[in-house]
């Protein structure tokens, strides 16, 4: 497995790896989830690309970049053991040097959900994949349906742009408990990881109730809303019910329907969601 650090050296490598080239984008802390792509990846194609790099465009100016967690040495070792050919991971001042001033802006689609309550998040997004894909050429790249906007972002610069790579989205993980598997479970304590499957109760409860047949969608909302509020530590960011494509609220469910909530345990902001239909 090789580690490069530069674009230019990314470059230089990327030509001698045989294609097909599989690629799956992280900012490490690695966990099951991300190395349920890495295997996935493996598996269908014969060379495999990783980048590994903590995007600071994405997050805003009070969030948690400084703190986010980061173990290079523990994610190259869990890559090494996936087989994986190339680990791309770039300092910030690599992919942003000085006078760096072009974005990625996907509209529509960002002006809601994660969007509307993390500004910019989506354009440092979209952004670092774009050069991604742009230094690595990957055939195909892998990501996880827990960031179930972000996929939706990604596929319509793909396709807006006419870039010729085929997006896979994969199953969130989730623990034993249901909660979904993420880097930022790692700043949960002990009473606040207890707390957390409250929101995957809360999905399944969506889930429930349109299986047996209620359709209103601000009545599902509501009840969600409700299974939320009774653990103390949890505060609700948003709760939303729609549309897969264009994440337009619904007011009677029409299959299939994005189900997805935000919510904050003590200080920690987690996201998840299902599909119904």
């Amino acid at each position: 497995m090789q580690v490069v650090e530069t674009i230019a050296g990314m470059r230089q490598v990327r030509k001698q790896l045989s294609g097909p080239v599989g690629f799956v984008a992280t900012m490490g802390c690695l966990h099951e989830g991300h190395l349920s792509l890495v295997r996935k990846a493996r598996a269908e194609n014969p060379s495999v690309v990783v980048s590994i790099f903590v995007n600071p465009a994405q997050f805003g100016p009070t969030e948690d970049f400084a703190s986010y967690p980061r173990d290079l040495p523990r994610d190259l070792a869990l890559l090494e053991k996936e087989d994986v050919d190339i680990v791309f991971a770039p300092s910030v001042a690599e992919m942003y040097p000085p006078g760096f001033n072009c974005w990625i802006a996907v509209a529509k689609i960002t002006d809601r959900l994660e969007g509307a309550s993390r500004p910019g998040h989506f354009r440092g997004v979209a952004t670092v994949v774009n050069k991604l894909f742009d230094i690595i050429q990957p055939d195909v790249a892998y990501f996880g349906q827990k960031d179930a906007q972000q996929v939706l972002v990604i596929r319509k610069m793909v396709a807006d742009l006419n870039m010729d790579i085929k997006i896979i989205a994969l199953p969130t993980v989730r623990e034993s408990d249901g909660l979904a598997v993420s880097s930022r479970n790692a700043y949960l304590n002990d009473k606040e990881r207890k707390a957390a499957p409250v929101l995957y109760r809360a999905l399944c409860l969506a889930r429930k109730l349109w299986e047996r047949g209620e359709k209103d969608a601000e009545r599902i909302r509501q009840r969600m809303w409700e299974v939320i509020e009774e653990e103390p530590l949890a505060t609700v960011d948003y709760v939303s019910i729609a549309d897969p494509e264009t994440l337009e609220e619904m007011d009677g469910i029409r299959t299939p329907a994005l189900v997805s909530l935000a919510v904050r345990i003590g200080r920690t902001r987690l996201i998840d969601n299902v599909v119904v239909g």
